[in-house]
């Protein structure tokens, strides 16, 4: 049976337990939070694909405060989220390269008949369940709707 990936957290925690990598530590003790808030929230058991879900959002969180703590002249507080998303990355996928989000967003705009912007719906349907993880949705979607205009 494969490994999922709640138990390579686990695992990981554990080893960064044992070499007393207090931020690597600190970092993946906030991602098994988010899972079993998730998890008491809505009575389930967090599957790979919702865990995904939640990785990226986290990444995506670091990325803004990043943007926020660079405009408020606070280099220490962003270098300190840069460390956290390097981790968090870590269990996301490999990500996507240009062409591979080229490709499936044309891809994706041909399959679903896509003419104009009032399509992006549509199109970004068939994309999110793809790149989850791999990309980043704010960037996807500017490329979709460049394509589209």
């Amino acid at each position: 049976m494969p490994t999922t990936l709640k138990t390579r957290i686990k695992d990981e925690m554990k080893a960064a337990m044992k070499a007393r990598d207090k931020s690597r530590l600190g970092t993946i003790r906030l991602v098994q939070a988010e899972i079993k808030r998730i998890e008491v929230d809505e009575r389930i058991d967090v599957d790979d694909a919702r865990l995904l879900v939640v990785l990226d959002k986290m990444c995506k969180q670091r990325r803004d405060s990043i943007t926020q703590y660079e405009d408020a002249k606070r280099p220490e507080l962003a270098e300190q989220e840069r460390i956290e998303m390097v981790v968090i990355q870590e269990f996301l996928p490999q990500a996507l390269s240009e062409a591979e989000l080229k490709t499936i967003v044309e891809t994706a705009i041909t399959d679903s008949g896509a003419e104009s912007a009032r399509d992006m719906g549509k199109v970004m349907a068939i994309i999110k369940p793809q790149i989850q993880g791999r990309a980043d949705m704010g960037a996807v979607s500017k490329q979709v709707k460049s394509k589209l205009a």
